[in-house]
């Protein structure tokens, strides 16, 4: 929605300005509907360490994305193998979960002490809806993960990290228990697919429509989208 509106701001102020100059002639050139497609607000140069994220903070948000895609493909192929390779895909599944559960912690321990907050430098508007998707993004990580442990240990099965086997910490739940977690745990991954590919849709749209580097803010230095 965000989007849709800067498109329809930068398009509409172009427009006014050609009307109010006298460039109303019906012959449009090319880059009339792209020259001025940038965020309506002055972006600060991203060359500058203080406006872009933290190294911690850039490799943490990468781990996590490497391992939600990690997590999603193996949950949605698990069934095609038989075993052992099953076996192994389910294994490589929960050490994967136990790995991001430590990842969302740290992370989220180190956004709220040490971690450089650069939604700060945002217009209320782009703010509220930078940290609306981030929010709900945590939100719903930190659910499946919980589901995701509750599914395993209530049905008495242990976890599994690196073939180290850690039994349930409490007793085994009714079976229709189970099933509504397992479903919840499958749905919501699939909402958190969806808000991930808008989030990095978006991300895409401002590098390369926009033009206005916020990609570039969580890329590594050096890096030729960051420039």
């Amino acid at each position: 929605m965000r989007v849709i509106f800067n498109i329809i701001y930068v398009l509409g102020k172009s427009v006014l300005f050609r009307i109010l100059s006298g460039k109303h002639d019906t012959e449009v050139d090319s880059g009339f509907f792209f020259a001025e497609t940038y965020m309506p607000y002055s972006t600060p140069d991203i060359t500058d360490s203080l406006l872009r994220y933290d190294r911690p903070t850039i490799i943490l948000h990468w781990m996590t994305a490497f391992l939600v895609l990690l997590q999603f493909a193996l949950g949605e192929t698990w069934n095609w193998p038989t075993k052992p390779v099953h076996h192994l895909m389910v294994v490589a599944h929960l050490t994967a979960g136990i790995l991001l559960t430590a990842i969302m912690v740290f992370r989220i321990v180190w956004r709220l002490t040490k971690g450089r907050h650069l939604s700060d430098l945002l217009v209320p508007v782009d703010r509220v809806f930078a940290l609306g998707a981030e929010y709900t993004l945590y939100v719903l990580l930190l659910a499946e993960i919980l589901l995701g442990y509750l599914w395993r240990w209530g049905a008495g099965q242990t976890m599994s990290f690196f073939g180290l086997l850690i039994p349930s910490p409490f007793a085994r739940f009714p079976a229709e228990t189970v099933t509504w977690f397992q479903t919840l745990h499958y749905w919501n991954a699939w909402l958190i697919m969806g808000l991930a590919t808008g989030h990095g849709a978006a991300a895409l749209f401002h590098q390369f429509v926009l033009k206005d580097k916020v990609l570039g803010r969580m890329l590594p230095r050096g890096s030729s989208l960051s420039q």
